[in-house]
Parts: C-alpha cells; structure tokens; sequence
C-alpha cells in the first residue's frame, strides 16, 4: 500500500517544482515507509510513498513506459489475469508486480481498462502523448483520493488531505455544510471536506484532465445494480455465495510479506480466518482487540475460532487511558471522525503490524448482505406504513409519536416514540434519520441561530434520501443498502479501516468487498437477506460448516468502543470543557453544549457519540484551522 500525490496544469504547462511535489508526497510517508519517488515534466509532476507487497525488489514509482507514468495506491488482486490478457496482445513487462498493469492497460484500453480490474486502488497516469492526466478510483472507495483547483490553475491531488496541506496555496478555510454534515452522519462523506474547495474522488469514478480544457466534473464508471434477482434453492445460492467468498479470499492472500487477519470473533471475520485457515499451508495470524467493559468484549469468541483453526493468536486490551489516543487520531484522520470505534481498529492495527504487514478484514458483509439491525428495522416500518393510506400514515404516527413519553432509559421494547416518529415519515427520511449520530433537532439547538440559519436548510440527510429515491433498487431494503454502500461504506468504514492501518503502516484488505462477491449479493432475494429476525441468513446457513452455532446466531455485539460509559466516568471532564471551546462557540452554542454534556453525565440522556463527535470536531478545527 502507497500514499501518491501530484500536480497538473490543464493550462500552460508550468514548470513544477521538483520539491513542492516531494513535500506533498513526504506528508503521507506514513503510508509508505518503504520508499519514496517523485517525477516531473512541464505542467506535471507525480509524487510516490511506497509500502512494499507485491514484487518487493521491483516496482519503484512513479513507474514509466514510454509516454506514459503512473503513481499508484493499492492492489490489483487479479493482476496475473490482466497481464496474461495484455501480453496476448503484444505487451512486454519489466516487472513482476501489478503496478505495470495499469500503463500497458491504459495503453491498450484506456478508461475501459478500468472494467477489468478486481482491486482497491487510486492512481494517477499521465499520458504525455494525450497531454492528460487520469485519476481514478475503486469501485467501493478503499483507496482514498483528494483533489484541489488552486488558484495558480493548477490541479493537486494526494491520497490524504495532508498531502493537499503540503501545498502553500491550498487556502485554509472551513465549510459549514461539511460540518453540518460531520454532526448529522459522524463523518465528513464524501462529496464534501471540511476544507472548503477540497473534493474528494467518489468511489468508482473517474476523472480525466485534459490540456487545454477546463477541470469536468468526475464520470462514474461503475455501479451496483439490486434490480436483478437470483433463482435457486437456498442450498444452491449458499453454495455459491461460499464459492464466491473462497475466490475473494485466496485473491486477497497473493504477498509478498507476511501476511495475517483481524479476528474480532463475529460472523464476518470469522469466516474469513476459517477460509484463510482452509487455504493456507500454515497457521494463519490473528489479531483481537477486546475491551474492560464485558458488555463490549469478545476475545471469548475470537479465541474459540482461534483454536478451532489453529491459528498465531494474539490480543489486546483497551482501556479508558486509550483516549489519550485522540491526537494521532486527528492526525491519521485530517478531518473530524466520530466512529468510537477508531480507537480499537488503530490498536488492532497496530497489534497486527508487528508481526505482518498485510492483514485480512470482514469488513463489508453487513452491508452486502444486510447484517444491520437497522436493516430489520426498516423492512419492518415500510410494512407497517404500507397498511395505512399514504396521507394517514404522517397523521396517525405522528400524532402518537408525539404523546408518547421519550424514554432512553427503558428497556428497548417500551422506547415507541423513535419508531412512531419515524413511521411519521416516508421511508428514505427515516431511513436517513436512522444512520445518522446528532438528530436535526439537537443540531437545531447546538448551532446558533445565525449559523443554523447560514445552512439554508441544507441537511445531513438530505444526500441519503435523495441517493435512496433514486437507487437501482426494487425494495426498500434493497434502497437502503445501496445507499449505505454508496455513502457510509466508504465515508465511515473504508475511511476508518484505510486511516488507522496506514497510520502503522499496514495494509488492510476487505475480501467481503470483492465486486464479483458483492453483484451475487445484491441479486438475493431478501428473504435470504433477512429471515426470522436474522441478517446475513444465507451468509451465516452457508457458512454453518465452518463456523459453530453461537458464533453465528449470537447477537451482533459490533466493534464498538464503549465511548458513552466514559463521559460518565473517567472523562466527564473532557466532555464538560467542550462548552469552553472558543473553536466550538463560532457555531455551537456554550449552554445547548453544556446541558447536553449534564444530562449524558447524570443519566438524564445518552449523548456519548455527540460528545465525542464534539470533542473530535473541536481537535479538527484546531489542526487545521489554529
């Protein structure tokens, strides 16, 4: 895994200066610790940090062939094929790795190359010939890429915006609809950045900069599509989900280095160690965080599939102390990150790193295959809002809603009044409202009027419902997937995963997210998504061979910090300091601030991921802004 950046004039051809581009790359060495290089021609220059894995001896970046050089992040797991394909027609190699694949290919397809890559990649090629330059992104978004118009004309680009910080005329100035949209989601996704003026490339897009012509606006080049249904019997379609997931897998487990997996001891991760396990010659190498509190902590079961594969166990604990990591997290992170579960996904990462330098995740089968709870949730509601007249439905729930008393702190089945609300609402709003962290209506009272006001009425949620209305989809359920694969997926997940592993220098590889694996999955019927109260169910009735009962069927306990039960206790103090923050009072209101952080402190109400979205947002602002 690599970090790259560069620059490129679509204007005259400036010259570049040699170290501009060096201290770009050199902000994300991190990602690449292994090697450096950069390259620059009139109106172009290409920056590389290179993490060795494939063809370790070979392979230095930025590569060249003839007119053409790339800088490239990532892998291309079915590399071999490709090359076979494109030796068929007259390509020679110089080397042995995959990043030589994307020169001859672009040579021989150009954009439609793109198609026939199974990999997590973000690159820059320049054609000289052409006088382009092609960036490109994969199609769920695994490998990061930032982008920039600065005022000179030019276009900068890096992995991480850091690297675009590097850049002396990058102006530094926040963008209230992205922090609007960091307290309803609990990250900045990816059409926005804090940075205003930063872009991010969206997942299965691309972006061709011409000479001569202005920047256009990124072409996607992918998409799920969740219209089509698969025939079969269960038994048929689990036996090919397995086939499928065993493909993913041993495609993912080509190095060169030592490689290993996280093991967290649900269903997700645990299938992949079991598959490894099948495949390997040897003990595969497992790493589990666990946590303090018991309520959170699954080294139990990590250990049992542990023993049952034989494999290199190793774990380690968090504690309440770990949130002394804050500052590296900003760090790794540039932009505000709310998903408590940062804190352990770094130290899994770092726990892995010192004996790997790959490491195999579950990531992506809650979403593929509908694993959320808030999934149940859903199909449920757009079934009981179907029973009453479309113009009764906002009446009746809504009016209940409202007389029903708010009641976090009983048990589940007696707190009605969030699900009355949201039966009040069409299904996508609800929806919408469901994933995010900070409802609209705190947000109301934390910004100040004025800088509520200055949104004008832009909202969090608004890209959810819009992406939801408008899905290749044929249900509800299907629509909220394919939204969650298209907007937390690769804002919350794939940017929490990618972050703290190349923070250590670790390069993390999901197999649950191998494209092939994920259009078989959006094919399923839903009663194969979800059935008698389980997600995933044909994943977890496929994988009944290779994995016991309780691990499959047990509830689903998540990776998650226990962030809320820490504002009560040992930082109860962080959280009531918030109110104090001269960052935080330009938008935030010091007494909405400070009653929130009283009321999660008592019990009154459970504000722990707001707080904590505060405190991150507030150690962001400082970071980038002073």
């Amino acid at each position: 895994m690599c970090g790259i950046a560069g620059l490129f004039h679509p204007g005259t051809p400036k010259p570049v200066e040699r170290l501009r581009v060096l201290a770009m790359a050199d902000a994300l060495a991190h990602r690449g610790p292994d090697g450096a290089g950069v390259w620059t021609a009139p109106g172009v220059g290409l920056g590389h940090r290179r993490l060795a894995i494939i063809d370790v001896a070979g392979s230095p970046q930025p590569m060249h062939n003839g007119d053409l050089t790339v800088t490239y992040n990532g892998e291309i797991y079915n590399f071999a094929e490709v090359r076979a394909d494109l030796q068929a027609l007259g390509a020679r190699f110089a080397t042995d790795g995959d990043t030589e694949v994307l020169l001859h290919g672009w040579r021989a397809w150009g954009p439609a190359m793109l198609d026939r890559l199974n990999g997590m990649f973000a690159f820059a090629l320049h054609d000289a010939g052409r006088q382009c330059l092609f960036l490109a992104r994969d199609r769920l978004g695994v490998k990061p890429l930032h982008y920039v118009e600065l005022s000179d004309g030019s276009v900068a680009f890096a992995s991480e915006l850091k690297g675009l910080l590097a850049h002396p005329l990058l102006r530094r100035s926040p963008d209230a609809r992205a922090i609007e949209d960091f307290m309803g989601l609990g990250y900045v996704p990816d059409d926005t950045c804090l940075v205003a003026g930063v872009r991010k490339l969206p997942a299965a897009h691309f972006l061709l900069l011409e000479r001569g012509r202005p920047v256009p606006p990124p072409r996607r080049w992918w998409d799920l599509d969740f219209t089509r249904r698969a025939r079969g019997s269960a038994a048929d379609l689990g036996a090919e989900l397995v086939d499928r997931l065993r493909r993913a897998v041993r495609l993912r487990m080509v190095s060169d280095v030592p490689l290993g997996a996280f093991l967290s001891g649900g269903v997700d991760s645990s299938a992949v160690v079991a598959l490894m396990a099948e495949a390997s010659s040897g003990a595969v190498r497992t790493s589990t965080i666990g946590f303090e509190e018991a309520g959170h902590d699954e080294r139990a079961y990590a250990a049992a599939i542990a023993r049952r594969y034989h494999t290199d166990h190793r774990e380690r604990t968090v504690a309440a102390d770990d949130f002394a990591l804050i500052d590296r997290l900003t760090a790794a992170f540039d932009e505000p990150f709310a998903d408590a579960s940062a804190l352990a996904t770094f130290r899994v990462c770092e726990l892995a790193r010192e004996t790997v330098t790959v490491a195999l995740s579950g990531d992506g089968a809650d979403e593929a295959f509908a694993g959320y709870r808030r999934y149940r949730f859903q199909a449920t509601e757009e079934r009981v809002r179907s029973m009453l007249p479309g113009s009764l439905a906002p009446r009746v729930f809504g009016a209940a809603g409202r007389l029903y008393p708010k009641a976090d702190w009983a048990p589940r089945a007696l707190r009605a009044k969030t699900t009355l609300l949201a039966l009040a609402d069409d299904g996508a709003t609800a929806y919408a409202r469901s994933v995010g962290v900070t409802t609209p209506a705190v947000r109301a009272r934390l910004f100040t009027p004025a800088a509520w006001a200055a949104l004008d009425g832009h909202r969090a949620e608004h890209r959810y419902v819009a992406t939801m209305r408008d899905a290749p989809a044929r249900d509800a359920l299907d629509r909220a997937q394919y939204a969650d694969l298209r907007h937390w997926l690769p804002g919350d997940i794939l940017t929490k995963v990618d972050r703290t592993s190349m923070a250590v220098g670790l390069e993390a590889r999901e197999p649950l997210l191998d494209y092939k694996l994920l259009e078989f999955a959006a094919t399923l019927p839903v009663a194969m998504r979800i059935r008698r109260g389980h997600g995933k169910w044909l994943m977890k009735k496929a994988m009944e061979r290779y994995l016991p009962r309780d691990i499959l069927y047990r509830p689903k306990m998540g990776f998650v910090t226990p962030i809320g039960a820490w504002f009560r206790g040992p930082l109860a103090g962080e959280a009531g300091a918030l109110a104090r923050s001269p960052r935080l009072l330009e938008r935030f209101d010091a007494h909405a601030i400070a009653a929130l952080a009283e009321d999660h402190r008592t019990g009154r109400a459970e504000h722990g991921r707001t707080l904590w979205q505060l405190v991150m947002l507030d150690r962001s602002l400082a970071r980038l802004f002073g």
